[in-house]
């Protein structure tokens, strides 16, 4: 969003500002799509106010939300059904996370708040053979790519968010009141640091400032 005049950034800050929508829970459909029809237990690492911990106990036998934050877990218990089979717990990652294995683990938006490498290498630790890991994340944004990216997410993202306000200022959804941090890491030095601890991951830059990766362990 760089080659833009600042004039028109304060424009757009202000703009999403009264129009807010939660830019992670848009890749969830597509987390579930990478996952198989049943698996047997799965693991959110930063999981919020538990949305995404939900849509996983669709797929999974349980499901077990981790998040460093002790408000924003117990929001997540309150939204979530009492026979739903999800649990929290609050736990600073990476060091914090319980031991498993899973046959899933995701994290969005989260991975950029922690050691980077050891982080990958505690989900890779604990993911079952045959498991998948998802994760949705942010980077810095460092090469051409990047910022041509970043340039055409700008009408769909103000697209997105006349859809889903219908046009209307709207209160902040509970799932974006969580602290954040800008990214220092470039996506060609998350590639190459990410398939150094998981050899084979697929990655891709995304549209809204995201990219994903995906990895199966063998």
């Amino acid at each position: 969003m760089t080659l833009l005049p600042r004039r028109v950034l304060r424009a757009l800050d202000r703009f999403h500002a009264d129009r807010p929508w939660d830019h992670n829970a848009y890749f969830h459909r597509w987390i579930l799509r990478q996952l198989p029809a049943r698996v047997g237990s799965a693991l959110d690492v930063g999981c919020g106010t538990g949305d995404l911990a939900r849509l996983l106990a669709a797929r999974a036998e349980r499901v077990q939300g981790v998040d460093a934050d002790p408000v924003i877990t117990a929001r997540a218990r309150e939204l979530t059904p009492a026979a739903a089979p999800v649990t929290y717990t609050v736990a600073d990652a990476p060091g914090g996370l319980p031991d498993g294995p899973y046959d899933v683990i995701t994290c969005v938006a989260v991975l950029h708040h922690l050691p980077f490498t050891e982080a990958l290498r505690a989900f890779r630790d604990r993911l079952a053979p045959g498991g998948t890991l998802v994760v949705v994340a942010v980077c810095r944004e460092g090469t051409p790519a990047d910022r041509l990216l970043g340039v055409a997410s700008i009408p769909l993202n103000i697209g997105m968010a006349l859809l889903k306000n219908r046009g209307r200022p709207a209160p902040r959804p509970v799932s974006m009141t969580a602290r954040t941090s800008p990214a220092d890491m470039t996506f060609p030095e998350v590639v190459r640091e990410a398939r150094a601890v998981l050899p084979g991951a697929r990655l891709r830059r995304r549209l809204f400032w995201r990219y994903t990766l995906v990895w199966h362990r063998r």
